[in-house]
C-alpha cells in the first residue's frame, strides 16, 4: 500500500500522512496563541478532529498521542480539556510531557497517531 501526503504545503512537513490504515498527524498547536492554557488546549483539539476528518478517521480511531506542555504547572487544566473531548471508552495511548515549543506563547502542542475509521 503507496503513502499519501495531504498538506504539504511546506517542505518540511506534511501535515497529514496515511499509511497502511494509518494516520499520522504533524504537531498541532492553538489557531489564538495568545489564548490561555484550557483555550489552546480546546483550539488545538478542534484542528486534530478536523485533520483525521480530511484523513478519513476520527478522535474514536486515535491510538496514540504525545502531548507537549510548556510547564507541568498546566497539566490539570489541559486535562479537563482534553477529558471532555476524548471519547469513553476510546482513550488512546498517551504520553504528556514537559517541553519547550516553538514559540514562547505557545502553551501546549499533540501528535496524534489514528487508525483509518472503515
Amino acid at each position: 500500500m503507496g503513502i499519501t501526503r495531504l498538506g504539504t504545503e511546506r517542505r518540511r512537513m506534511s501535515k497529514i500522512v496515511i499509511h497502511n490504515n494509518t494516520v499520522y498527524l504533524c504537531g498541532q498547536v492553538a489557531k489564538d496563541s495568545d489564548a490561555d492554557i484550557k483555550q489552546q488546549t480546546s483550539s488545538m483539539l478542534e484542528k486534530v478532529d478536523d485533520l483525521l476528518k480530511q484523513a478519513g478517521s476520527d478522535r474514536e480511531h486515535i491510538l496514540s498521542a504525545s502531548i507537549y506542555i510548556k510547564d507541568m504547572k498546566y497539566f490539570a487544566e489541559m486535562n479537563e480539556v482534553w477529558d471532555a473531548w476524548v471519547v469513553e471508552g476510546a482513550s488512546p495511548a498517551r504520553a504528556c510531557v514537559e517541553a519547550s515549543l516553538a514559540r514562547p506563547e505557545l502553551l501546549v502542542e499533540i501528535s496524534v497517531i489514528a487508525a483509518v475509521s472503515i
